[in-house]
Order: C-alpha cells, then sequence, then structure tokens
C-alpha cells in the first residue's frame, strides 16, 4: 500500500454497528491496524450509556478488535454532522434506514459539507439507477437522490457498492417469498424474475477489499453478488436441498399493487411489489468485483445447508 493510499484513510469512520457494521469491522479492523489507519465506529449514545446484554457484547468485541468507539445521534441536524465528520478521512456508512426517512439525504449533504476526502454511503442494496425515481418506494427515491447529490459535486470521492438484498431476507417469513415452516414459496412477478443476494459477512469482506483497492476505486458504483437467482430456480434449489415439497405459487405485479394501494404503509408489501419488478433488482454474478476478482461468495444453496446444519 502506497504512501498516498495511506494519507486518504489515516481516519475511518464506521457510522453503525448493527448486522452489516459489524460485518465490515470484522474485516476492516485487523488490516486497517496493520497499517496504521484508525478505525472509529459511531453507535447511538443510548447504546454506548444503556447498552444491553447484546449491546455489551458488542461493544466488548469492538474494543477486542481495537476499534474506536464514539456516541452520537445520526439525528442531530446537518450542521453538527458536519462538525464531526470534518475529522475523518474516509466515512462508511453502514447506518441502514432505521434512523428514519431523510436521513441519507441529511448524512450525504453532512459529509460533503464536512469536506470528507471519500464516502461510502449507504447504498448496500438494490440498483437504483435503474429503478430511477417515483418508484413507488419512498426509500428507493430517497437513495436515487443521493447518488445524484454525490454525482453533482467534485470535493468528495465517493463508491457506491451494490449488493443486492440480503441472502436471509429470502427466508424472512414476514417477506413471505421463502417460509421454511410453513413449506411456501411465493415468486415475486413469475418465476423467471430475478433477484441478486448477498451475505452480510460476504459484503463486510468485499467491502474491506473494495475500500483499500490499488488502484483506488473512485466515483464509481461497484457490483458484489453472493448469488443471482430467479424465484423458481431459488424453488429449485430449496425443494433439492430439504428433500421436500413446498407449495408453490406466484404472486403476479398486478396482485402485489393491489395489496400495497389496501395497505400502503405495509413496509413488506412495498418491497416484494419492488422486487417483482426485477429491473434495478438484480445483475449477473460473472460481471461482479468478487467474480472478477476470484473471491469466493456464499450462494443460496451454500446458505441454506448452512442455515439448515447440512
Amino acid at each position: 500500500m502506497n504512501q498516498i493510499h495511506l494519507k486518504q484513510h489515516q481516519n475511518m469512520l464506521v457510522l453503525g454497528a448493527g448486522q452489516l457494521g459489524m460485518a465490515v469491522l470484522r474485516k476492516l479492523a485487523p488490516r486497517a491496524r496493520a497499517t496504521n489507519i484508525a478505525v472509529t465506529a459511531l453507535i447511538s449514545p443510548n447504546t454506548l450509556d444503556h447498552p444491553s446484554e447484546r449491546d455489551a457484547e458488542v461493544l466488548a468485541e469492538l474494543r477486542l478488535l481495537g476499534v474506536q468507539i464514539i456516541g452520537f445521534d445520526l439525528a442531530s441536524d446537518e450542521a453538527l454532522l458536519a462538525g464531526l465528520f470534518e475529522k475523518y478521512d474516509t466515512v462508511l456508512n453502514c447506518s441502514g434506514f432505521v434512523a428514519g426517512p431523510g436521513t441519507q439525504l441529511k448524512l450525504t449533504r453532512a459529509v460533503l459539507k464536512a469536506g470528507v476526502r471519500r464516502y461510502f454511503p449507504w447504498q448496500f442494496g438494490v440498483d437504483y439507477d435503474i429503478v430511477g425515481q417515483g418508484s413507488g418506494q419512498p426509500v428507493f427515491d430517497e437513495q436515487y437522490a443521493v447518488r445524484q447529490l454525490l454525482r453533482g459535486q467534485q470535493n468528495t470521492e465517493w463508491v457506491i457498492i451494490s449488493t443486492g438484498m440480503f441472502t436471509s431476507f429470502l427466508f424472512e417469513p414476514a417477506f413471505d417469498v421463502v417460509n421454511l415452516k410453513q413449506k411456501t414459496i411465493h415468486g415475486l412477478g413469475d418465476w423467471q424474475t430475478k433477484v441478486t443476494v448477498t451475505t452480510p459477512e460476504d459484503i463486510g469482506r468485499l467491502t474491506t477489499e473494495i475500500l483499500l483497492a490499488e488502484p483506488r476505486i473512485v466515483n464509481e458504483v461497484v457490483y458484489v453478488a453472493g448469488d443471482t437467482i430467479s424465484y423458481g430456480r431459488l424453488a429449485e434449489v430449496i425443494e433439492r436441498v430439504t428433500g421436500q415439497i413446498f407449495e408453490k405459487e406466484i404472486w403476479t405485479l398486478d396482485k402485489l399493487r393491489t395489496d400495497l394501494a389496501k395497505t400502503p404503509d405495509d413496509v413488506m408489501a412495498r418491497y416484494r411489489a419492488a422486487f417483482a419488478l426485477g429491473d434495478g433488482m438484480w445483475w449477473e454474478k460473472s460481471g461482479t468485483f468478487n467474480a472478477r476478482n476470484g473471491y469466493e461468495t456464499t450462494d443460496v444453496e451454500q446458505y441454506l445447508k448452512a442455515e439448515l446444519g447440512l
């Protein structure tokens, strides 16, 4: 790693230490420590002051990793956030959507106001360029606006990592695509519709490789994938791995849009309607950063076998 690269990363701030933030920090911290890069994790003040048993475990792990910890509320106003961010060369946003609508745009504006050298926004999801504005998903609209904001300036370098959905989300009962207990599979749109999925562990490893890559990746959307799979193929894999027959049904885009119209505030209904579109929800694994650079990732079959202890 050359001196120019080191200078770009003397101080890194990771926003959030949830599922994805911890996956990133577990891979990033040892690499950073070996090259004298300081890594700080931002968590909510309440987590720091009144940790649950689980929070205490996370904090202990962060300290073992050599990660500095600060408590700071992402609901703070833009000027306060900018004042914090200006102390760091690189900001890696793993905060997710829990902070509420508008937060990702506010964080991005604060990063730009602070003059941060390099920013990895919370874009660990679908291809918001293809989805575009007006998708009916307020979260997607905000993510598209974040991209426009970053592209409209030249002072802060940015890298967007597109990962698809978490692999585990396919099996989330509330999402109701795969319900292993009830033995049901619902294809969204049709059986040929595809989706890209990646595990948080793979995202953490690949994010670290992308962040530290030489030559440095600048102002680019980087695609990664654990698997890209059609709902029909997903059904085949599940029945083969479990050795059981599942009840299978297609939920058409019309049906899902009707469901959403009835319950417009239902987040899962929104997601089902979005992922039934297909466009922007998947990309070929062969063209991804991990495939081009020889990094093995966990596909749906491997994930399911591990979950079932097979």
